[in-house]
């Protein structure tokens, strides 16, 4: 049984706002949004390995739509990535754009975006190439990471803002 409107309404509009303040980009939620809620999630300075033209280079900047259903937070929002990538736990949008994570077989009523966000952030950095996707661009990723050959680029870290708050 999914959540009465107002609540869902309420608790994805919440969970916007922290994630809005997390990415520093807005996420619009009006009273107008309608359910299934498309979301595009745009991460930067998370590097990740991408193939370009038969070489393996590196991708700081990443694009994926999470699809809020009705049923938020009982069931989980379907993942769709958007961006090129050389991954073995992400499938290239040509190839369907799915995104293998252990955070969506383990969601709950308790899980948050944010918590999700985090956690493709975190894959991007450590991918997984023992248990890679059965896709030729998926297997061909864990064979270059398991071989060797393959590191991870450094992680672009931001100092934080230096401000003055009046109180």
């Amino acid at each position: 049984m999914p959540l009465p409107e107002v609540v869902l309404r309420e608790r994805v509009r919440n969970e916007f706002r922290i994630c809005s303040d997390y990415l520093r980009k807005s996420q619009p939620f009006t009273d107008d949004s309608q359910f299934p809620f498309p979301v595009d999630i745009e991460l930067t300075d998370v590097p990740s390995l991408c193939l370009v033209n038969g070489r393996v280079t590196t991708r700081y900047h990443h694009r994926f739509r999470m699809i809020i259903g009705r049923d938020y937070p009982f069931t989980k929002p379907t993942v769709v990535w958007q961006t090129p990538i050389f991954h073995p736990n992400i499938m290239m949008p040509e190839d369907g754009g799915h995104v293998c994570t252990k955070l969506l077989d383990g969601w709950s009523f308790g899980s948050t975006l944010i918590t999700f966000i985090k956690g493709i952030e975190s894959m991007l950095i450590c991918p997984n190439p023992l248990s890679p996707f059965g896709t030729d661009s998926c297997t061909a990723a864990a064979a270059y990471l398991n071989n060797g050959k393959g590191r991870m680029p450094p992680t672009i870290v931001t100092p934080p803002r230096k401000g003055v708050r009046l109180l």
